[in-house]
């Protein structure tokens, strides 16, 4: 694809997320707006990761969490290398090392590479562990053939990295893959790109690998000017770095405090900002919030939910993951629960995230549901 003149990054995330869905590109989870896209013909592109000289000379591999580099994850895996993948949204720590058991066979290690053999095959790297990564994947909404990237908007790949940096694990010459449909591929102004975010060097797709050459420096650490005090609560890892970097005498004001020498507002973006009246705290299980007469225009059905499942801890995981709704109606007995949204963008937004989330041992079931005009 060719940038539009004049584009934002979102406008570029939208128009690849557009293109996608009209074209029937995308496999599950879908719609791919506000995701890492899962497209056709992933696993046919993780086939040429093995071949890259990278690879070949790798020991530890970290690779993106998302579905289209599930099949690149157990590729690391058949090739007895030592596999990392991020917490997701870095709520329990930094990474987990992925131990398939002894004498695992192939179907096994498909099993480990999957969002839930994530879960059940892995144990947790600590910060002290003196892992040391050799190479690095990562997911794209869209890259240039100058290693330009543009995430989902949420900075955890460009934090993650940081992060890395921080404690040692990566340097300036650790390689940076994305792997992508050939659609993701398109120019995008260097004028977009910023100081903390993550370039590329190699592009896989299901039919080229591009090797970048880009000489635009990586992420030399966390630019603490740009982390908000909310991402510092999210984050406990973030919370230890930082104090090992105040400790050292580093420059760790963040965003809003006194002394931040970048008072600007933050581009490490928090999860995405939802409108002002869904951020309040929950109301009651059915009736609105405050006692204003909302009118939601769109619902998510919640369903798979534990037989002892509480309101409370639904609400908990919503106010976590940025997904508060207007307005929740609790099925209990059915196992189920409607969350209404006062549009179907926000709807949208909170399906995505509650994609592959648990509820104690349940891998939660997501739909949309009903959408009115407003």
């Amino acid at each position: 694809m060719e940038a539009l003149a004049g584009v934002s990054k979102q406008g570029i995330r939208e128009r690849i997320w557009d293109y996608m869905e009209s074209r029937d590109l995308a496999d599950f989870p879908r719609p791919v707006h506000h995701r890492i896209p899962n497209f056709k013909g992933a696993s046919r592109a993780a086939e040429h990761f093995p071949h890259l000289h990278a690879f070949r000379v790798a020991r530890t591999i970290k690779v993106n969490p998302d579905a289209p580099q599930r099949n690149a994850r157990f590729l690391v895996l058949e090739s007895k290398k030592t596999l990392l993948v991020p917490t997701p949204r870095l709520r329990t720590g930094l990474f987990n090392k992925i131990t398939p058991p002894p004498g695992a066979t192939k179907d096994i290690l498909r099993k480990c590479a999957t969002s839930q053999g994530v879960r059940n095959f892995s144990v947790p790297v600590g910060l002290d562990s003196s892992v040391l990564v050799d190479l690095v994947v990562v997911g794209s909404v869209a890259v240039s053939e100058k290693g330009w990237r543009i995430g989902k908007g949420e900075g955890y790949a460009d934090l993650e990295y940081a992060m890395m940096v921080s404690m040692g694990a990566v340097h300036k010459g650790t390689p940076v893959v994305t792997i992508v449909h050939d659609c993701q591929v398109m120019d995008i102004p260097e004028a977009l790109v910023e100081d903390h975010d993550l370039t590329v060097d190699y592009i896989i797709t299901p039919t080229r690998v591009v090797a970048t050459d880009c000489a635009r420096p990586k992420p030399t650490g966390i630019i603490w000017s740009k982390v908000s005090c909310e991402m510092l609560t999210k984050i406990p890892v973030l919370r230890i770095l930082r104090e090992r970097e105040k400790r050292a005498g580093k420059d760790v004001a963040l965003q809003a405090e006194p002394g931040s020498q970048h008072p600007a507002p933050s581009t490490m973006r928090r999860p995405r900002d939802i409108p002002q009246s869904q951020a309040a705290s929950l109301g009651g299980s059915h009736s609105p919030l405050h006692g204003v007469d909302t009118q939601p225009a769109a619902t998510v059905y919640v369903g798979n939910l534990p037989f002892n499942a509480r309101v409370r801890e639904l609400k908990r995981v919503l106010q976590e993951l940025g997904a508060v709704p207007l307005r929740l109606t609790w099925q209990g007995p059915q196992h189920r629960a409607i969350l209404h949204y006062a549009d179907s963008a926000a709807a949208q937004q909170a399906a995505s995230r509650l994609q592959g989330v648990h509820l104690g041992a349940n891998a939660l079931r997501v739909a949309l549901g009903q959408q009115r005009d407003t």
